[in-house]
């Protein structure tokens, strides 16, 4: 009979985490309720957009706290793939969790504030702050179903390769969902400035993940 080790990683500091992230909904939902409700139906209708996507600010305190528990979800989901597909990584760098969360906070970060710039050359301050709006938006409700998919793979059912390439699938079909769908709500002034889009396209919205997935593969 042969014997394979088993590495065991303990997930202790990612239970506090995830209750810090629990908290943020929770205080989210104390301070702002209705605008709480109105974000959790943001799959099912528009109402948030029409509420407050117009006059809001991006740094509105409710948003901030989401991106928080963005950022935590998404890190500790990427730590997750560490543990399934680099298990000796995950058990000998200690340091792993902070480095993923730093370099994804870098990552956010910097290409909002290239968008913003390349906005403030171009004079589309308004239009470009609305988008990114709904983006921000939309990936910070992404940011809750990561965790909940970290919930599901730390304490119910141990990840596999398998059960993390479906989970990562779904998630990457919605976000294309949610990219196609702001691109058809800015149909007319897509069409209108093709080729702008098209660079934009290119050089914020694709060669930012190929450059993150030649930095980690």
């Amino acid at each position: 009979m042969e014997f394979s080790e088993r590495i065991i990683i303990s997930s202790d500091w990612a239970t506090f985490l995830l209750v810090g992230c629990f908290a943020l909904f929770a205080v989210a939902k104390y301070f702002y309720p209705r605008r709480f409700q109105e974000f959790s139906l943001l799959p099912i209708t528009n109402q948030y957009f029409f509420v407050h996507g117009k006059s809001d600010e991006l740094k509105h305190p409710f948003n901030m706290l989401l991106f928080v528990t963005q950022i935590i979800s998404v890190s500790i989901f990427a730590y997750i793939l560490y543990t399934v597909f680099n298990p000796s990584e995950a058990q000998n760098n200690k340091w792993l969790f902070v480095q993923i969360c730093t370099a994804y906070s870098l990552f956010v970060l910097i290409k909002f504030s290239l968008e913003k710039i390349i906005a403030n050359i171009f004079s589309l301050d308004v239009i470009i702050n609305n988008y990114l709006y709904q983006k921000l938006s939309y990936r910070n409700y992404l940011g809750i179903l990561f965790f909940i998919g970290n919930l599901f793979f730390l304490y119910i059912y141990p990840p596999t390769a398998t059960s993390i390439f479906i989970f990562t699938f779904i998630l990457l079909v919605l976000n294309a969902i949610v990219l196609l769908y702001s691109y058809k709500k800015n149909g007319d002034l897509i069409l209108g400035n093709f080729l702008y889009f098209i660079l934009y396209l290119c050089a914020l919205e694709i060669a930012p993940y190929i450059i993150l997935y030649k930095l980690f593969i």
